[in-house]
C-alpha cells in the first residue's frame, strides 16, 4: 500500500471513530437495556447504533471494499480490502459504566490487518495504528515497554470465565510464571491499548473473533509490540482466536512454551 493511499485510509478511520463516538455517547450511563445475542453475549442499541454510523460512511466512501461488523454480518465488495468493525468492544463494561470499553475498526488487505483504531469514546483516547508508522495516542506516539523476563511481567485478560477448562488450564500455567500478583482482569480492547502504552506486559485470551482481534494488531505492532496466536504464529483472517500480545517482543518463545505447559 502507497503512502498516500494510507493516509487516507487513517483519515476515513478517524471520521469512522468519530461517528461510533457520536452514536454511542449519549447511551452510555443512559440505563439503555440489552438484549442476549446466539451466542449469548449482550448488545445494545448503542453497539447497533454506532455500527449503523459506520457503515453508511464506509458505503458512501469506500462502496466497494468489504466490510465485516459485529452486529451486521458481511457485505462482501470487489477488492481485497475489508473493514472490520466491533462498534462496543467490552459491551459489558459500557452497560456497568465503565469508561473502558473501545470502538475498534481494522483495514485488512488479502486477510493481513494493516490498518486499526482502538478509540475509547467517553475518555477521549485513540490509538492509530498502521504499517510502517509508529502508533499514536490522540497524535502523539506511544511505545511498549521492556520486560527482561516473564517473572516481572504484569499479564492481563478480560475473564476466567472467557476460557475453556482446557484452555484456562494452559493460561494459568503461563500467569503462574509472570508477576501474578498485579495480574489485571477486565478490560476487553482496552488492555491492548494499554500494553501498547507501555503500562501492561502480556495480554492473553482466548475464543475471540476476527473483529476482536484485528484491529489490535497493527496498534501494538505500531508500538513496538508483538501479537501473535497461541503458538507464535501471526495473526491473519484465518487465525483460530487464541491470542497473545507482548509488550517486548522478546519474550514470545517464553510465552509461548509457558503456554504449552499446563499443569
Amino acid at each position: 500500500m502507497n503512502r498516500a493511499q494510507l493516509e487516507a485510509d487513517i483519515a476515513l478511520a478517524h471520521r469512522l471513530a468519530d461517528a461510533a463516538r457520536e452514536a454511542i455517547r449519549p447511551w452510555f450511563r443512559a440505563g439503555v437495556e440489552s438484549e442476549r445475542k446466539g451466542d449469548a453475549s449482550p448488545v445494545t442499541l448503542a453497539d447497533r447504533a454506532a455500527e449503523e454510523a459506520m457503515r453508511r460512511i464506509l458505503k458512501a466512501e469506500a462502496g466497494r471494499d468489504t466490510v465485516i461488523g459485529e452486529e451486521y454480518g458481511t457485505d462482501t465488495g470487489s477488492t481485497a480490502r475489508s473493514w472490520v468493525l466491533d462498534p462496543i468492544d467490552g459491551t459489558t463494561g459500557f452497560l456497568a459504566g465503565r469508561p473502558i470499553f473501545g470502538t475498534l475498526i481494522a483495514l485488512m488487505v488479502d486477510d493481513w490487518p494493516v490498518l486499526g483504531v482502538i478509540d475509547q469514546p467517553i475518555l477521549g483516547e485513540r490509538w492509530i495504528g498502521a504499517t510502517g508508522l509508529p502508533t499514536t495516542l490522540n497524535g502523539q506516539p506511544v511505545r511498549t515497554r521492556a520486560c527482561r523476563q516473564l517473572a516481572d511481567a504484569t499479564i492481563a485478560t478480560t475473564g476466567p470465565h472467557y476460557f475453556t477448562d482446557h484452555d484456562g488450564e494452559h493460561f494459568m500455567g503461563l500467569a503462574a510464571r509472570t508477576d501474578h500478583r498485579r495480574m489485571v482482569m477486565g478490560g476487553d480492547c482496552y488492555n491492548y491499548a494499554m500494553l501498547a502504552s507501555g503500562h501492561i506486559d502480556i495480554v492473553c485470551e482466548a475464543g475471540l473473533k476476527l473483529h476482536d482481534f484485528a484491529a489490535l494488531v497493527p496498534v501494538v505492532e505500531g508500538a513496538g509490540g508483538a501479537m501473535a496466536d497461541w503458538n507464535g504464529e501471526p495473526l491473519h483472517a484465518g487465525s483460530s482466536g487464541h491470542v497473545i500480545a507482548l509488550g517486548d517482543p522478546a519474550r514470545l518463545d517464553d510465552v509461548v512454551e509457558a503456554l504449552a505447559c499446563a499443569h
